[in-house]
């Protein structure tokens, strides 16, 4: 028959770790048993490992939630810089996880963490944030303010705006400006 023995230094340790023994070998005695045909013997065996073990369950404390990683706050000014000053060209999780000696993985989650919203759905709220702006301050067709904020078109333009404001972008320019005779 195999028979464990637990190898701790620490004392706190010992004593939820003398209950694991105890459970193991309550199982290891149970499977013995079993594979002798003796059920009844290994029904008993079981429950006593199960009440040890759901005992032991009630004595460990639950352990404190990791933290979640996130950006400091002169990484979170140099991406947010980063993207208001380079909106009109593409831009990368790649470059953006660089600018903060990060792997681009790690600035994913951690940039959630920090801002609320993945990178590219910050990227693309802040496109639309300067379209907006563009609408409301210049006379520019929508063609060229799509290109000014780094988008492919003018239905590049619309479709992200749609999806961000609710509006199509002509309709959102035609309700905030005064016609100009």
């Amino acid at each position: 028959m195999y028979q464990y023995s637990p190898t701790v230094s620490s004392d706190a340790a010992q004593g939820s770790l003398s209950l694991l023994h105890s459970a193991v070998a309550e199982l290891f005695q149970a499977l013995n048993e079993s594979l002798r045909d003796e059920r009844s013997s290994a029904l008993e065996y079981l429950r006593r490992a199960e009440a040890t073990l759901g005992g032991m369950n009630e004595r460990v404390a639950p352990a404190a939630p990791a933290a979640r990683p996130s950006l400091a706050r002169w990484q979170i000014r140099r991406v947010v810089a980063y993207i208001d000053a380079n909106l009109g060209i593409t831009i990368r999780n790649r470059d953006l996880a660089a600018l903060v000696r990060l792997s681009e993985f790690h600035f994913n989650v951690a940039f959630r963490n920090s801002v609320g919203e993945s990178p590219h759905a910050y990227l693309i709220r802040r496109r639309m944030e300067r379209a907006q702006g563009l609408m409301l301050s210049t006379g520019m067709p929508l063609c060229d303010i799509a290109a000014e904020c780094g988008l492919a078109d003018q239905a590049h333009l619309t479709r992200l705006f749609r999806r961000v404001v609710g509006d199509s972008p002509a309709a959102w320019r035609r309700a905030r400006v005064e016609p100009r005779s």
